[in-house]
């Protein structure tokens, strides 16, 4: 007798695996991250800074999409480690434009290994990353495209 098809079962959902990944994941960077003193979303946001160097509030939440209420005091905390500067604007005050530091910068050369533990860690081949990575973004856009 053949099993019917159950829209519930855990087996059949995508969404799970790719929750425990992510769960996994952000677990395997805590103890890498604890020795720079950055929780997992603080490295994200000093990765997004490593890159752009500088950025306001608003432009960092969408590309990293996280809300204003994730984001201050995050800033906040990376300020008093002396990682950012939050200035506001002086054409508008109600933007609040973040820099790396100096201090900050310096972070990054702290943090250049812990990309390659966590590649070592996941275990997948080059190619499978990079189909892995092009398959979430795709779902990412596919989700923004259906609000």
């Amino acid at each position: 007798m053949e099993k019917k098809y159950e829209p519930l079962s855990l087996k059949n959902q995508l969404c799970f695996p790719i929750y425990l990944c992510s769960k996994e994941i952000v677990r395997r960077y805590a103890p890498r991250l604890e020795k720079l003193d950055l929780t997992y979303t603080q490295y994200v946001v000093m990765m997004y800074l490593w890159e752009k160097g500088e950025s306001n509030v608003k432009d960092m939440g969408g590309a990293l999409l996280l809300d204003s209420g994730t984001l201050t005091p995050l800033l906040k905390k990376l300020e008093a480690k002396e990682y950012v500067t939050r200035v506001r604007s002086k054409e508008d005050e109600r933007v609040l434009n973040v820099a790396i530091t100096e201090k900050g910068m310096a972070l990054r050369d702290e943090a250049l290994d812990v990309p390659c533990c966590m590649a070592q860690c996941i275990g997948l081949t080059e190619s499978e990353a990079e189909t892995l990575y092009k398959l979430l973004y795709k779902i990412l856009m596919n989700m923004e495209r259906s609000e």
